[in-house]
C-alpha cells in the first residue's frame, strides 16, 4: 500500500470503483483513527465503537458508487459513521455504565502528566454525560477538528443550530466540570 498512500482520496474512489480493493484499504488506514474516535465518543463503549467502525467502512464500501466526486470523503464516511453510531444508540434498552478506557501507558509520570491526565479523564467523564446531541458536536468540533460547515453536513443540522449546540455543550461542560474541581484548568483545557 506504500506505493499508493499518497494519492488523493478522489483518486483512491476511482481506483476502489475500478475494482482496486487496495485503494478502499488506503482510504480505511486513513480514516479509521477518526472515525473510531467519533463512534467511541458517541457509543462509549470500545466493542460497540469498534463494530460500528467496521459497520460504517462496509457501508461506505457497498454505497461507494453513491459518493460524489469532489465531495470530501471524510465528511462523507464521518456521516456513515455518525448515522451507525445513532442506530446503535436506538437500539440499546438502557445505557451500559461502561466508562471509556484508560490511557493504554499507565505508568506513573511528573506530577503535571498526571494532573494532565486526571483532566483529561474528567473532561471524557463529562462528554459522556452530555446529551447525544451536545456530545456529537464537541467531539467533531474539539476531538476530530472539524470546522462547523462539516458537522452541519455530517449530523444533517442547520449551521446555526450546530452552532447553538456547540456553545450550550460548552456552557455543560464548564458547569459540570466546575462542579467537580476547584481548579477551572480542565474548563480552559478544550473549552477557550
Amino acid at each position: 500500500m506504500a506505493v499508493i498512500s499518497g494519492i488523493s482520496d478522489q483518486d483512491l474512489i476511482v481506483g476502489a470503483l475500478a475494482g482496486n480493493g487496495e485503494a478502499f484499504g488506503v482510504l480505511v488506514e486513513r480514516y479509521e483513527r477518526a472515525v473510531y474516535n467519533l463512534c467511541l465518543r458517541m457509543l462509549r463503549n470500545v466493542e460497540d465503537a469498534k463494530d460500528a467502525t467496521q459497520e460504517a467502512f462496509l457501508k461506505a464500501y457497498r454505497a461507494l458508487r453513491t459518493f460524489k466526486l469532489g465531495a470530501r470523503f471524510s465528511t462523507w464516511i464521518l456521516t456513515i459513521a455518525y448515522n451507525a453510531s445513532c442506530d446503535r444508540l436506538a437500539k440499546r434498552k438502557h445505557d451500559s455504565g461502561v466508562e471509556l478506557p484508560e490511557r493504554a501507558d499507565q505508568r506513573p509520570g511528573p506530577a503535571e502528566e498526571i494532573e494532565r491526565e486526571d483532566e483529561a479523564r474528567a473532561l471524557r467523564r463529562a462528554i459522556d454525560t452530555l446529551p447525544e446531541k451536545y456530545r456529537a458536536v464537541i467531539t467533531l468540533y474539539h476531538l476530530q477538528g472539524l470546522q462547523y460547515d462539516d458537522i452541519a453536513l455530517i449530523l444533517g443540522l442547520p449551521m446555526g443550530t450546530v452552532k447553538t449546540h456547540l456553545f450550550r455543550g460548552k456552557e455543560l461542560l464548564r458547569q459540570r466540570l466546575s462542579s467537580e474541581s476547584e481548579d477551572d484548568g480542565v474548563c480552559n483545557m478544550v473549552l477557550a
